[in-house]
């Protein structure tokens, strides 16, 4: 498909040659984002919605919370997309005693060399899964910030950049408090999305109970279907996606309902509407256009949003969710009326 702005151009030869290689284009995107969902719901079944945002924080180069009780398949969902897209995966298990240095790495001497070495930390991967985030102290957790904003580590004033694609994904159990540090907020608004995976239906879980009845692992049953330099290819293409002034407007006025509700406490960040604008591109992508709409911003906004306000304290105790909200203010919040060519 074609953009509004192209279709508005005369249709010579040569524009509907490149109207058609560019449609081209777009359906391969697609194909290939079906083809890494497809390989990643052998293993994470059930969860159709959860998987494909969580490649979209992928390929618009987002990190991604996974909120949720245990067992329900974070760390799986993590593997299964690193092994579909045959990147390198490291998995931290965060502790109270965890260094900031085994995150990022540490300079040690060489007696061979009689110099300083880089010994990179687990953060040097293209998937690293921080499990149980929220375990972490602080002075720890403080550690990635810069990996995740910049996609770089500086130790001893030394810059190391982190490849292309690079994605943490982590996991907090939210109904666990005991030795736990909460995220503070400045580390949740470097999350582009925050997922909830749930529990499977009972059909869906009576097919993972026959899925081990041989004693093989769902893991290893799968595959890449793609690779880090295709991966890298397709972000890049994503960030191509047309998004019209009329829904940039329209996730800026999203952003700011949040901060003048009378139920919130502390509305998004200027940072959110950037999350919501590039997560946008690559779901529309996804759909196989190369132009946003405002269906996909609908889409993505509840996971891109509701670790990023805080309701107040009263609109807490009358049982009001950031969900709840959230669902008022799309509700609220004008679309934009597409215009006549």
């Amino acid at each position: 498909m074609a953009s509004t702005a192209a279709m508005s151009a005369p249709a010579g030869p040569e524009v509907m040659v490149d109207v058609e290689e560019r449609s081209q284009d777009w359906t391969r995107f697609a194909a290939r984002f079906h083809e890494i969902e497809t390989n990643v719901e052998r293993v994470v079944r059930g969860k159709h919605q959860e998987i494909r945002l969580a490649l979209v924080a992928l390929l618009a180069e987002g990190h991604l919370l996974i909120e949720d009780v245990p067992g329900v398949g974070k760390t799986m969902l993590a593997k299964s997309i690193a092994r579909s897209i045959d990147c390198s995966f490291r998995r931290i298990q965060f502790t109270p005693d965890l260094l900031p240095t085994d995150v990022t790495g540490v300079n040690v001497f060489n007696q061979e060399q009689r110099d300083f070495e880089f010994k990179p930390g687990a953060i040097f991967a293209n998937i690293v899964l921080g499990d149980e985030i929220n375990r972490a102290s602080p002075k720890t957790q403080s550690a990635l910030l810069e990996c995740m904003e910049e996609r770089q580590v500086t130790v001893d004033t030394e810059t190391h950049p982190l490849g292309t694609p690079f994605m943490v994904i982590a996991t907090q159990n939210p109904i666990e408090h005991e030795g736990t540090y909460p995220l503070p907020e400045a580390q949740l608004d470097r999350f582009m999305l925050r997922l909830s995976i749930g529990y499977p239906s009972a059909e869906i879980e009576t097919e993972i109970l026959g899925s081990h009845t041989t004693g093989s692992q769902p893991l290893t049953d799968i595959g890449p279907v793609n690779d880090a330099p295709g991966v890298a290819e397709m972000i890049e293409q994503a960030r191509h996606v047309h998004v019209a002034p009329a829904l940039r407007r329209y996730i800026v006025d999203l952003v700011e309902a949040t901060r003048h509700h009378g139920d919130v406490y502390l509305g998004a960040s200027p940072r959110a509407s950037i999350m919501i604008l590039r997560a946008a591109r690559a779901y529309a992508a996804a759909e196989e256009r190369d132009f946003v709409i405002p269906d996909d911003v609908k889409a993505l906004a509840v996971s891109s949003l509701a670790h990023r306000i805080i309701v107040t304290a009263d609109a807490v105790m009358t049982g009001r969710s950031t969900d709840v909200v959230l669902q008022e203010i799309l509700d609220e919040v004008p679309v934009p009326v597409a215009e006549n060519p």
